[in-house]
Protein backbone atom coordinates (compact mmCIF):
# COMPACT_ATOMS: atom_id res chain seq x y z
CA UNK A 1 0.00 0.00 0.00
CA UNK A 2 1.53 3.58 -1.12
CA UNK A 3 2.77 5.31 2.00
CA UNK A 4 0.01 8.02 1.91
CA UNK A 5 -3.01 5.70 1.72
CA UNK A 6 -1.25 3.92 4.83
CA UNK A 7 -1.30 7.28 6.69
CA UNK A 8 -4.78 8.28 5.71
CA UNK A 9 -6.60 4.82 6.65
CA UNK A 10 -4.23 4.92 9.93
CA UNK A 11 -5.79 7.92 10.80
CA UNK A 12 -9.03 6.76 10.32
CA UNK A 13 -8.78 4.09 12.49
CA UNK A 14 -9.35 5.80 16.03
CA UNK A 15 -12.21 5.50 18.02
CA UNK A 16 -14.16 9.04 17.52
CA UNK A 17 -14.23 8.42 13.33
CA UNK A 18 -15.38 5.08 13.53
CA UNK A 19 -18.26 5.45 16.24
CA UNK A 20 -19.56 8.48 13.56
CA UNK A 21 -19.37 5.97 10.69
CA UNK A 22 -21.29 3.73 12.80
CA UNK A 23 -24.45 6.33 13.13
CA UNK A 24 -23.96 6.41 9.58
CA UNK A 25 -24.22 3.12 8.60
CA UNK A 26 -27.02 2.44 11.80
CA UNK A 27 -28.88 5.47 9.70
CA UNK A 28 -28.79 3.98 5.73
CA UNK A 29 -29.70 0.82 7.59
CA UNK A 30 -33.11 2.91 9.07
CA UNK A 31 -32.07 1.56 12.41
CA UNK A 32 -34.20 3.07 15.77
CA UNK A 33 -30.81 3.57 17.41
CA UNK A 34 -31.42 6.84 18.56
CA UNK A 35 -29.21 9.36 21.46
CA UNK A 36 -31.98 11.05 23.68
CA UNK A 37 -32.13 14.67 22.91
CA UNK A 38 -31.75 16.26 26.48
CA UNK A 39 -28.48 13.51 26.38
CA UNK A 40 -27.58 14.77 23.16
CA UNK A 41 -27.44 18.54 24.50
CA UNK A 42 -25.78 17.66 27.74
CA UNK A 43 -22.79 16.51 25.44
CA UNK A 44 -23.09 19.28 23.41
CA UNK A 45 -22.69 21.95 26.52
CA UNK A 46 -19.86 19.57 27.78
CA UNK A 47 -18.23 19.16 25.39
CA UNK A 48 -17.77 23.09 24.52
CA UNK A 49 -17.14 23.66 27.49
CA UNK A 50 -14.28 20.86 27.58
CA UNK A 51 -12.50 22.56 24.81
CA UNK A 52 -12.79 26.13 25.80
CA UNK A 53 -11.58 25.65 29.19
CA UNK A 54 -8.40 23.52 28.37
CA UNK A 55 -8.02 26.12 25.40
CA UNK A 56 -8.06 29.06 28.12
CA UNK A 57 -5.85 26.91 30.39
CA UNK A 58 -3.21 26.15 27.58
CA UNK A 59 -2.90 30.45 26.94
CA UNK A 60 -2.43 31.15 30.44
CA UNK A 61 0.34 28.23 30.67
CA UNK A 62 1.73 29.94 26.76
CA UNK A 63 0.85 33.65 27.55
CA UNK A 64 0.14 36.01 25.17
CA UNK A 65 2.11 36.28 22.20
CA UNK A 66 1.99 38.18 18.48
CA UNK A 67 1.62 34.50 17.09
CA UNK A 68 -2.19 34.25 18.96
CA UNK A 69 -3.29 37.67 17.16
CA UNK A 70 -1.88 36.76 13.43
CA UNK A 71 -3.59 33.60 13.39
CA UNK A 72 -6.95 35.13 15.03
CA UNK A 73 -6.70 37.58 11.87
CA UNK A 74 -6.07 34.70 9.13
CA UNK A 75 -9.08 33.17 10.92
CA UNK A 76 -10.99 36.25 10.21
CA UNK A 77 -9.52 36.97 6.89
CA UNK A 78 -10.59 33.48 5.67
CA UNK A 79 -14.36 33.35 7.36
CA UNK A 80 -14.49 36.68 5.74
CA UNK A 81 -13.63 35.79 2.57
CA UNK A 82 -14.74 31.63 1.96
CA UNK A 83 -18.49 32.85 1.43
CA UNK A 84 -17.47 35.02 -1.82
CA UNK A 85 -15.36 32.16 -3.27
CA UNK A 86 -18.56 29.55 -1.76
CA UNK A 87 -21.06 31.80 -3.89
CA UNK A 88 -19.09 32.54 -7.31
CA UNK A 89 -18.76 28.35 -7.12
CA UNK A 90 -22.24 27.49 -6.72
CA UNK A 91 -23.28 30.48 -9.32
CA UNK A 92 -21.16 28.51 -11.84
CA UNK A 93 -21.59 25.06 -10.37
CA UNK A 94 -25.66 25.01 -9.74
CA UNK A 95 -29.09 25.85 -10.18
CA UNK A 96 -28.84 27.98 -7.17
CA UNK A 97 -30.58 31.55 -7.56
CA UNK A 98 -28.85 34.44 -5.41
CA UNK A 99 -30.78 34.31 -2.71
CA UNK A 100 -30.28 30.54 -1.69
CA UNK A 101 -26.41 30.59 -3.18
CA UNK A 102 -25.89 33.28 -0.31
CA UNK A 103 -27.61 31.58 2.43
CA UNK A 104 -25.36 27.98 1.30
CA UNK A 105 -22.28 30.27 1.15
CA UNK A 106 -22.76 31.37 4.73
CA UNK A 107 -21.91 28.25 6.15
CA UNK A 108 -19.01 28.13 4.24
CA UNK A 109 -16.41 30.02 6.17
CA UNK A 110 -18.30 29.78 9.76
CA UNK A 111 -17.20 26.69 11.31
CA UNK A 112 -18.43 23.37 12.86
CA UNK A 113 -17.67 23.37 16.25
CA UNK A 114 -17.70 19.70 16.46
CA UNK A 115 -15.48 19.00 13.30
CA UNK A 116 -12.93 21.44 15.36
CA UNK A 117 -13.09 19.08 18.68
CA UNK A 118 -12.43 15.80 16.79
CA UNK A 119 -9.95 17.42 15.12
CA UNK A 120 -8.30 18.71 18.54
CA UNK A 121 -9.13 14.64 19.50
CA UNK A 122 -7.16 13.47 16.36
CA UNK A 123 -4.40 15.41 17.97
CA UNK A 124 -4.20 14.58 21.23
CA UNK A 125 -5.11 10.74 20.16
CA UNK A 126 -1.79 10.93 18.13
CA UNK A 127 0.33 12.62 20.93
CA UNK A 128 0.48 15.72 18.70
CA UNK A 129 0.46 19.22 20.02
CA UNK A 130 -1.45 22.18 18.92
CA UNK A 131 -1.70 26.38 20.31
CA UNK A 132 -4.26 26.83 23.34
CA UNK A 133 -5.43 29.97 21.23
CA UNK A 134 -6.91 28.14 18.69
CA UNK A 135 -9.89 27.69 20.58
CA UNK A 136 -9.92 31.49 20.53
CA UNK A 137 -9.60 31.85 16.76
CA UNK A 138 -12.44 28.96 16.51
CA UNK A 139 -15.07 31.58 18.45
CA UNK A 140 -13.98 34.46 15.87
CA UNK A 141 -14.90 32.66 12.98
CA UNK A 142 -18.48 32.20 13.71
CA UNK A 143 -19.67 35.34 12.91
CA UNK A 144 -17.85 36.84 9.66
CA UNK A 145 -19.01 34.57 7.25
CA UNK A 146 -22.36 35.08 8.08
CA UNK A 147 -21.57 38.93 7.33
CA UNK A 148 -20.39 38.32 4.37
CA UNK A 149 -23.27 36.08 3.19
CA UNK A 150 -25.70 38.89 4.20
CA UNK A 151 -24.08 41.32 2.31
CA UNK A 152 -24.00 39.19 -0.75
CA UNK A 153 -27.56 38.87 -0.48
CA UNK A 154 -28.28 42.11 -0.23
CA UNK A 155 -26.15 43.17 -3.38
CA UNK A 156 -27.38 40.00 -5.50
CA UNK A 157 -30.90 39.74 -4.33
CA UNK A 158 -32.00 43.11 -2.87
CA UNK A 159 -32.79 40.51 0.54
CA UNK A 160 -31.24 39.87 3.85
CA UNK A 161 -32.49 41.23 7.27
CA UNK A 162 -29.58 43.52 9.14
CA UNK A 163 -29.33 45.67 12.39
CA UNK A 164 -27.62 45.74 15.76
CA UNK A 165 -30.59 43.07 16.63
CA UNK A 166 -29.47 40.48 14.49
CA UNK A 167 -25.67 40.75 15.15
CA UNK A 168 -26.39 41.29 18.84
CA UNK A 169 -28.42 37.90 18.98
CA UNK A 170 -25.57 35.95 16.92
CA UNK A 171 -22.94 37.16 19.16
CA UNK A 172 -25.00 35.97 22.04
CA UNK A 173 -25.34 32.40 20.56
CA UNK A 174 -24.86 29.72 23.21
CA UNK A 175 -22.56 28.11 21.79
CA UNK A 176 -20.23 30.91 21.56
CA UNK A 177 -21.09 32.23 24.58
CA UNK A 178 -20.17 28.95 26.50
CA UNK A 179 -16.80 28.17 24.51
CA UNK A 180 -15.72 32.25 24.86
CA UNK A 181 -16.53 32.39 28.57
CA UNK A 182 -14.96 28.72 29.13
CA UNK A 183 -11.64 29.81 27.66
CA UNK A 184 -11.44 33.31 29.79
CA UNK A 185 -12.16 31.04 32.70
CA UNK A 186 -9.47 28.63 31.41
CA UNK A 187 -7.29 31.54 31.26
CA UNK A 188 -8.24 33.52 34.58
CA UNK A 189 -7.49 29.83 36.92
CA UNK A 190 -4.82 28.25 34.64
CA UNK A 191 -2.87 25.01 35.67
CA UNK A 192 -4.54 25.48 39.54
CA UNK A 193 -7.96 25.48 37.48
CA UNK A 194 -7.36 22.71 35.14
CA UNK A 195 -6.09 20.53 38.32
CA UNK A 196 -9.51 21.12 40.13
CA UNK A 197 -11.88 19.72 36.91
CA UNK A 198 -9.34 17.48 35.35
CA UNK A 199 -11.23 14.71 36.16
CA UNK A 200 -14.60 16.37 34.94
CA UNK A 201 -12.92 17.51 31.43
CA UNK A 202 -10.19 15.67 30.76
CA UNK A 203 -10.70 11.73 31.61
CA UNK A 204 -13.95 11.40 30.31
CA UNK A 205 -13.62 14.17 27.21
CA UNK A 206 -12.55 11.41 24.65
CA UNK A 207 -15.64 8.79 25.28
CA UNK A 208 -18.33 11.68 25.11
CA UNK A 209 -17.26 12.79 21.84
CA UNK A 210 -17.49 9.22 20.74
CA UNK A 211 -20.98 8.87 21.61
CA UNK A 212 -21.72 12.36 20.80
CA UNK A 213 -20.34 11.64 17.49
CA UNK A 214 -22.45 8.96 16.97
CA UNK A 215 -25.66 10.70 17.32
CA UNK A 216 -23.88 13.02 14.80
CA UNK A 217 -23.52 10.12 12.61
CA UNK A 218 -27.15 9.01 13.04
CA UNK A 219 -28.14 12.88 12.22
CA UNK A 220 -26.20 13.40 9.36
CA UNK A 221 -27.65 10.37 7.67
CA UNK A 222 -31.21 10.64 8.27
CA UNK A 223 -31.01 14.40 7.29
CA UNK A 224 -29.29 12.74 3.94
CA UNK A 225 -31.86 10.68 3.38
CA UNK A 226 -34.63 12.69 4.11
CA UNK A 227 -33.53 15.75 1.81
CA UNK A 228 -31.39 13.60 -0.81
CA UNK A 229 -34.16 14.58 -3.67
CA UNK A 230 -32.95 18.74 -2.79
CA UNK A 231 -28.93 17.65 -3.67
CA UNK A 232 -28.21 17.99 -7.38
CA UNK A 233 -24.54 16.53 -8.58
CA UNK A 234 -23.65 19.37 -8.77
CA UNK A 235 -24.80 21.03 -5.20
CA UNK A 236 -23.01 17.47 -3.80
CA UNK A 237 -20.17 18.21 -5.81
CA UNK A 238 -19.72 21.82 -4.00
CA UNK A 239 -20.19 19.79 -1.01
CA UNK A 240 -17.33 18.00 -1.15
CA UNK A 241 -14.92 20.75 -2.99
CA UNK A 242 -15.38 23.30 -0.94
CA UNK A 243 -13.97 22.15 2.31
CA UNK A 244 -11.09 21.07 -0.21
CA UNK A 245 -10.70 24.69 -0.99
CA UNK A 246 -11.42 26.16 2.43
CA UNK A 247 -8.41 23.91 4.10
CA UNK A 248 -5.79 24.48 1.22
CA UNK A 249 -6.01 28.75 1.45
CA UNK A 250 -6.12 27.83 5.13
CA UNK A 251 -2.37 25.30 4.34
CA UNK A 252 -1.01 28.71 1.99
CA UNK A 253 -2.01 31.05 4.53
CA UNK A 254 -0.59 29.01 7.42
CA UNK A 255 2.54 28.11 5.93
CA UNK A 256 3.31 31.84 5.51
CA UNK A 257 2.50 32.57 8.79
CA UNK A 258 4.41 30.31 10.46
CA UNK A 259 1.98 28.07 12.41
CA UNK A 260 3.08 24.88 13.94
CA UNK A 261 1.77 21.81 12.44
CA UNK A 262 -0.83 20.84 14.99
CA UNK A 263 -2.01 24.49 14.77
CA UNK A 264 -1.93 24.90 10.58
CA UNK A 265 -3.60 21.79 10.90
CA UNK A 266 -6.65 22.89 13.07
CA UNK A 267 -6.54 26.40 11.33
CA UNK A 268 -7.53 24.02 7.97
CA UNK A 269 -9.97 22.27 9.73
CA UNK A 270 -11.80 25.54 10.35
CA UNK A 271 -11.51 26.14 7.24
CA UNK A 272 -13.02 23.48 5.78
CA UNK A 273 -15.77 22.86 7.96
CA UNK A 274 -19.61 23.62 7.57
CA UNK A 275 -21.37 25.40 10.12
CA UNK A 276 -24.72 23.75 11.06
CA UNK A 277 -25.62 25.45 13.95
CA UNK A 278 -24.99 29.27 14.03
CA UNK A 279 -25.65 29.66 10.03
CA UNK A 280 -28.95 28.08 9.97
CA UNK A 281 -30.33 29.78 12.65
CA UNK A 282 -29.11 33.02 11.24
CA UNK A 283 -30.00 32.26 7.72
CA UNK A 284 -33.75 31.79 9.58
CA UNK A 285 -33.65 35.06 10.39
CA UNK A 286 -32.27 36.93 8.20
CA UNK A 287 -32.99 34.98 4.99
CA UNK A 288 -36.37 33.09 6.13
CA UNK A 289 -37.45 32.43 1.89
CA UNK A 290 -33.78 30.61 1.67
CA UNK A 291 -34.66 27.02 1.98
CA UNK A 292 -33.48 25.27 5.07
CA UNK A 293 -33.20 21.88 3.54
CA UNK A 294 -31.00 22.92 1.15
CA UNK A 295 -27.83 24.69 3.31
CA UNK A 296 -28.51 22.28 6.45
CA UNK A 297 -28.37 19.07 3.67
CA UNK A 298 -25.56 20.38 2.45
CA UNK A 299 -23.85 21.12 5.50
CA UNK A 300 -24.79 18.61 7.60
CA UNK A 301 -24.96 15.84 5.32
CA UNK A 302 -22.88 15.85 2.61
CA UNK A 303 -19.55 18.48 4.36
CA UNK A 304 -19.29 17.39 8.23
CA UNK A 305 -19.60 13.42 6.68
CA UNK A 306 -16.85 14.15 4.31
CA UNK A 307 -14.57 16.13 6.90
CA UNK A 308 -15.04 13.99 9.78
CA UNK A 309 -13.99 10.31 8.03
CA UNK A 310 -12.29 11.78 4.86
CA UNK A 311 -11.29 15.43 5.54
CA UNK A 312 -9.43 15.04 8.88
CA UNK A 313 -6.96 12.52 7.82
CA UNK A 314 -5.94 14.16 4.67
CA UNK A 315 -5.78 17.67 6.05
CA UNK A 316 -3.70 15.96 8.65
CA UNK A 317 -1.28 14.72 6.01
CA UNK A 318 -1.01 17.86 4.45
CA UNK A 319 0.04 19.47 7.29
CA UNK A 320 2.85 16.96 7.53
CA UNK A 321 2.10 14.88 10.45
Amino acid sequence: MPPIFDTLLGNLMVPTILFFVLGLIAAFARSDLSIPEGAAKFMSLYLLLAIGFKGGSSLADYGLHIDMFVTIGLGVLLSFALPFIAFLLLRSMTQLDTMNAAAVAGHYGSISIVTFVAATSLLELTGLTYDGYMVAVAAAMEVPAILSALWIAHKFSGQGASGPGLYRDLLANGSIVLLVGAFAIGAATGTDGMAMIAPFVVTPFTGILCLFLLDMGLNAGRSLLKNKHLLSAGLFAFGILMPLIGAMLAWVLGSMAGLQDGSQFLLMVLSASASYIAVPAAMKIALPKAEAGIYLTLSLGVSFPFNITLGLPLYLWLAGL
